[in-house]
């Protein structure tokens, strides 16, 4: 039976600007009345110092498009984007686009028919039998369930597979309000732009090098299906966020990594990389809490805070790659994302050499 591996990653991010240059430049003057003094506390403390955007409300404001113009706008910057990423993974992977049995698109942040997974096949050469599989409005825990999907095709059908998540957070800056909520707040201060594509392919357990996708887990507690809302609105898309999450996180990434862990002879202490969906600082903080550990275990999910912001469900895909360019690759990975439902997705790679 063919073991999926990893064989490519590609990376593409638009130009970025300075968190403090965002807020001088431009939230400064978006939030106004009450709400100015609050929004200034949440930038700085927001754990993001540097982010990129497609469309930069430094040099174009969008807050009062409709979600036409929008959508729109989506199409094209995602499809150079999108064509980037999966350049480089190819290129990563030593193959070309026709050699793809399935092309896997993940975005929440735009919708447009045909969609990218139809115009990057076209643009990029892949053949007309290339299944292909679009993921919408999962979030930011899409990139793992649309792994799973990948490796799964790889398993049944020998052939490589490719995923794609390519988010345009910046598209949907909300108009301004005295009154605006702190969920906006909090949303316009840590959302990014990214689009991160990685090529899966069969191997067997006496493959050499790489690492195996061992398995795809989940669990989504739907009685705090509100607590997340990712909402489509005249004016572009509307974050909703309870600050309820931390504690429904809290709740259930114990049991689901051990689990996860515990089906292939594995536990936490053995684990030596992670990769954790950084959702805001108190997420990771809750997340090392309840997982009892190190002080440095999540230093590459806060450094990719820090560095590119929540890039919705590419993030978690550039952390995997800044652990695959570590001096010493880790043996065990463990990546975690969360979203909407509220759900919780968990991934265990094994590095193979």
């Amino acid at each position: 039976m063919a073991v999926p591996l990893i064989a490519g990653l590609g990376t593409a991010q638009p130009p970025g600007a300075r968190q403090d240059e965002l807020w001088a430049g431009y939230f400064a003057k978006h939030f106004s009345g009450p709400t100015r003094a609050l929004a200034e506390r949440i930038f700085a403390n927001s754990g993001v110092s540097h982010r990129q955007a497609a469309v930069n409300p430094l040099l174009e404001d969008v807050s009062d498009w409709p979600t036409g113009r929008r959508m729109r706008r989506y199409q094209v910057e995602a499809l150079s984007l999108g064509k980037e990423a999966v350049g480089r993974a190819l290129t990563a992977a030593g193959l070309a686009a026709g050699d793809l049995g399935l092309f896997v698109v993940c975005s929440c942040t735009g919708y447009a028919t045909p969609g990218l997974d139809i115009l990057l096949a076209r643009d990029l050469g892949m053949a007309p039998d290339t299944q292909r599989m679009f993921v919408g409005h999962m979030g930011c825990y899409a990139a793992l369930p649309g792994l799973g999907a990948a490796g799964d095709f790889v398993t049944a059908r020998g052939r490589p597979a490719l995923l794609l998540c390519a988010e345009l957070t910046s598209l949907h800056i909300q108009p301004a309000s005295a009154r605006m909520d702190t969920q906006q707040i909090v949303s316009h201060a840590l959302f990014s732009d990214a689009a991160v594509a990685t090529v899966l392919v069969p191997g067997t357990e006496t493959t050499p090098q790489g690492y195996a996708l061992r398995e795809v887990a989940s669990v989504t507690d739907t009685s705090t299906a509100d607590h997340m809302t990712w909402d489509v609105t005249d004016t572009g898309f509307r974050m909703g966020l309870s600050p309820k999450v931390p504690q429904v996180l809290s709740a259930h990434v114990r049991g689901l990594v051990d689990g996860l862990l515990a089906r292939h002879g594995t536990t936490i202490a053995e684990v030596d990389g992670w990769a954790v969906h950084p959702g805001g600082p108190r997420i990771l903080n809750v997340v090392e809490r309840e997982l009892t550990l190190p002080a440095d275990a999540l230093a590459a999910s806060r450094a990719v805070l820090d560095e590119h912001g929540n890039c919705s469900s590419p993030t978690v895909l550039l952390i995997l790659d800044r652990l695959f360019r570590a001096a010493v690759p880790p043996r065990w990975i463990v990546l975690l994302a969360f979203g909407p439902g509220l759900t919780l997705y968990a991934a265990l790679l094994e590095r193979r050499s």
